[in-house]
């Protein structure tokens, strides 16, 4: 049984992950529970503590919620990092919380071990041929895809510890590209197959290195999971796409999104403009457009 694990959540009836693996489960009326469990650790403990704990024993349910806990605790742990305050603390106890209470693991995932770049491997990865309910319902019938594993394996994995925020940012790079042929497929979901994995990435420094493998494999399977259940199988051309929309610096994309004002529409545009700030490729700029053009106004 883990060493922090105490009376506290047995008392708010949690399940015990440690000694039980199959405790946690999709059951959201667990949530304030849960809550109220990471709100006590985060009182009596530093929050990196109680991070690096939880972070290896979440990571196999990084795609339930449709990735939305792994990607609060990353904009959580960002302020963390940045300007600490309790806020920010609290809303690292509701992402770990979110993320607990709609745990799902994927059967039949598997790390990558191919030849393929973050660039080739997107494309590559099987489409279920019955896109249709909800997330749920599309994971469970792709776990039963024989094409799954496969899917996984096909990206070359980091030839060391030290490569992994590199091919971590690649497979960022590459994934919110991609939404500009793909988005239209579904345009909110897709938005995160590059939103997911940057929230791993803003948590990686403060992880020990030996749970680097492991989030990288999570950030992979989570991209690959939605691509998967959501992407088209052909994807609109991007040159007619690109063409419809004005040049842009990163300071229009940032402002044109602020404007805009939905969530996943903000969220995609400060993961893209980081990309951009890495590779200069200006259809990653055109892509905040393109998604602020397929999800409504709030």
């Amino acid at each position: 049984m883990p060493r922090r694990w105490g009376r506290f959540p047995r008392r708010a009836g949690l399940p015990a992950l440690g000694a039980e693996p199959a405790g946690l489960r999709v059951q959201a009326r667990r949530l304030p529970d849960w809550a109220a469990y990471f709100q006590h650790e985060l009182t009596e403990r530093p929050w990196q503590e109680v991070l690096t704990e939880w972070w290896p024993r979440l990571l196999p349910g990084i795609v339930g919620g449709s990735t939305h806990g792994v990607i609060r605790v990353g904009h959580a742990v960002r302020t963390l990092r940045g300007t600490p305050s309790r806020q920010a603390l609290d809303e690292l106890a509701h992402g770990l919380a979110f993320w607990a209470a709609r745990y799902r693991e994927l059967a039949g995932a598997t790390a990558p071990a191919g030849s393929l770049s973050p660039h080739q491997a997107l494309p590559a990865v099987t489409r279920l041929k019955e896109q249709s309910g909800f997330i749920a319902h599309r994971l469970d019938r792709l776990e039963r895809s024989p094409d799954w594993p496969a899917s996984l394996h096909a990206l070359q994995s980091p030839a060391s510890t030290e490569e992994i925020p590199a091919q971590l940012e690649s497979l960022i790079n590459s994934a919110a590209k991609a939404y500009l042929g793909l988005g239209h497929g579904s345009p909110v979901l897709l938005v995160h197959t590059a939103t997911a994995p940057n929230a791993v990435r803003h948590v990686l420094p403060v992880l020990p290195p030996e749970q680097w493998w492991p989030s990288f494999t999570a950030a992979w399977a989570a991209v690959a999971a939605i691509i998967a259940t959501y992407a088209p199988a052909r994807p609109a051309p991007r040159t007619e796409i690109v063409q419809r929309h004005p040049t842009l610096t990163r300071d229009d994309a940032l402002q044109r999104a602020a404007e805009h004002g939905d969530e996943h529409v903000l969220k995609f545009t400060d993961t893209a403009v980081e990309s951009y700030d890495r590779t200069g490729d200006p259809d990653l700029l055109t892509a905040t457009l393109h998604t602020a053009s397929l999800i409504p106004r709030p």
